[in-house]
């Protein structure tokens, strides 16, 4: 098995409808990560062969296919995607000094930072040039604003670390600039390319920064209550790194003045030393339930969005991935 055919995840998350299409997918990946430089090579294999999701060039995958779009260009837009979407990754982790994504060492970890800074960057100068292959302004228009806007979500977060003040208005800006917004703009390429009209072509976008918003309130919620082995990252990185998320912003809100002072403490410092008992306290307030509450208020938006698609079963995989969203573990 090469680096380039680990096995996907697209069977356990209901997507297998566009397996064999991610297997055309992976040819382009593969093939556009060609580069005479070897360790620009070495490093983007080394996270792409890491798995993951892929969840956003199938959605992409999935809108074309619920608008009747069969053309080749769907498959290099979804390896565009993921190429924008790994370059945030490699990123993200140097960033937040990570050292584990998906049961893995990080590629900062295994490579260093400046060679994950510099592959990301090739990352997404290559998915520039893909672009102009779809030959449609409207397109680059698109992932040009989609990535500039992730860029600014990115550099939001950063803003935000440590800063125990943020309300769930400041958060959930924070994610749809730095997650949703690819889910969206993947959603609105498949529509794009299939020639929707205006109507639908808002459904799809609509659909993809609902399932986006959702995916990451789930992961923020996993940070407190799910299994490390599973998930495949240390369980509290969210604290460890600052970051003020919607299970800490409603714990704070319900809890009593010294748990509020408690939680604003390993905030700001980034202490974990008092990781279980924040946990506790996330857990015994109900935030984690005010969490989940408000990932499946999206998760709805989503299936909504989805239902003014045409009927078919792209459109019954894409509620079917709504649904199953709110059930993950990892």
């Amino acid at each position: 098995m090469t680096a380039l055919q680990a096995p996907h995840t697209v069977t356990s998350t209901g997507l297998s409808i566009v397996e064999q299409d991610m297997r055309h997918v992976d040819l382009v990946i593969a093939k556009r990560l060609d580069s005479g430089v070897p360790l620009v090579g070495s490093v983007s294999q080394y996270i792409i062969a890491a798995g993951g999701k892929r969840l956003r060039p199938s959605l992409l995958l999935l809108c074309c296919g619920a608008l009747g779009y069969a053309g080749e260009q769907r498959f290099n837009m979804a390896a565009v995607v993921e190429f924008i979407h790994t370059a945030t990754l490699l990123h993200d982790d140097v960033v937040d000094d990570s050292d584990l994504r998906r049961g893995h060492p990080t590629a900062n970890a295994r490579f260093g930072n400046p060679a994950s800074v510099l592959v990301g960057d090739f990352l997404y100068s290559r998915a520039f040039q893909m672009m102009v292959d779809a030959d449609s302004m409207r397109i680059m228009q698109i992932l040009a604003d989609a990535t500039n806007v992730i860029a600014e979500g990115e550099v939001l977060q950063l803003m935000n670390m440590h800063n125990a003040a943020l309300d769930e208005a400041g958060y959930l800006q924070v994610i749809r600039s730095k997650t949703a917004k690819l889910f969206e703009a993947s959603a609105r390429v498949g529509a794009i390319l299939a020639g929707a009209n205006t109507e639908l072509e808002q459904a799809c976008a609509d659909y993809g920064q609902a399932l986006g918003t959702a995916f990451q309130v789930i992961d923020d919620v996993l940070d407190y209550a799910g299994d490390a082995a599973v998930m495949g990252k240390n369980l509290g990185d969210d604290l460890r790194e600052g970051k003020s998320t919607l299970p800490l912003i409603a714990a704070m809100q319900r809890g009593t003045p010294a748990q509020r002072d408690l939680i604003r403490g390993a905030i700001e410092t980034g202490d974990v030393a008092a990781l279980a008992e924040v946990v506790s306290i996330v857990k015994t307030t109900g935030a984690l339930d005010v969490a989940r509450a408000a990932a499946h208020e999206e998760a709805l938006r989503a299936i909504d969005a989805a239902g003014r698609l045409p009927a078919g079963p792209h459109t019954s995989c894409l509620i079917q991935l709504a649904t199953q969203l709110l059930e993950r573990n990892h």
